[in-house]
């Protein structure tokens, strides 16, 4: 580990950090506690390349603050340890309720997709934690754009060649242009039913 200093690298003895022990990230509870007991506690983070980042890799705090820390976690774990149950079915319960809703407005946009197809995109692209659409700002607030692009991702994943091109060398974007046409036929088809229902109730010319 090394601290920069004056833009050049110094270890945590010449930094005098020497004396902090090294905790990895992991244990929520046991950091926040550390850093409250330490009087000098150090962000460790490390440089992530591929994702062209920095990213958190742990702490140092005070080796008595560590163990004050400790025996705070120990002291309560059995209460941690059901609240984080209890949190979990309740975020159990809302994933399931957002799912539900995402699929609802699927078969509004697209009638003619399958009812578990439907389900199955929804809990596709909401799954908690997964960065796709269905946990944006505009997947939460089930805006059209965003159940298209899951509908449209789905399509072209499932329905078409597309992996199976990406996998045989072929350039993404030049992927995306051969399946395009395959997948614009299937996304027509699904939304056919809404728009003649939409012109029989005369809402649309």
């Amino acid at each position: 580990m090394l601290v920069l200093e004056d833009a050049a690298p110094r270890c945590l003895d010449c930094a005098d950090l020497g004396h902090l022990v090294y905790l990895p990230r992991g244990d929520t509870a046991l950091t926040r506690r550390s850093r409250e007991e330490s009087g000098l506690s150090v962000v460790v983070v490390r440089f992530n390349r591929r994702k062209g980042r920095y990213e958190r890799e742990g702490v140092l705090v005070e080796e008595a603050a560590l163990a004050r820390a400790e025996e705070r976690c120990l002291a309560d774990a059995e209460a941690r340890r059901r609240r984080r149950a209890r949190d979990a079915r309740l975020r159990s319960a809302q994933d399931a309720h957002f799912a539900e809703l995402f699929a609802a407005e699927i078969l509004r946009l697209f009638p003619g997709c399958p009812a578990d197809r439907a389900r199955g995109i929804a809990a596709h692209a909401s799954l908690r934690g997964s960065g796709r659409v269905g946990r944006s700002a505009a997947g939460r607030a089930l805006s059209e754009a965003a159940v298209v692009f899951a509908v449209r991702a789905s399509v072209r994943h499932v329905d078409t060649p597309y992996d199976r091109l990406l996998m045989s060398g072929v350039p993404r974007y030049e992927a995306r242009r051969l399946i395009a046409a395959d997948v614009e036929t299937l996304i027509r088809t699904w939304g056919e039913d809404r728009d003649a229902r939409t012109a029989r109730d005369g809402s649309a010319v």
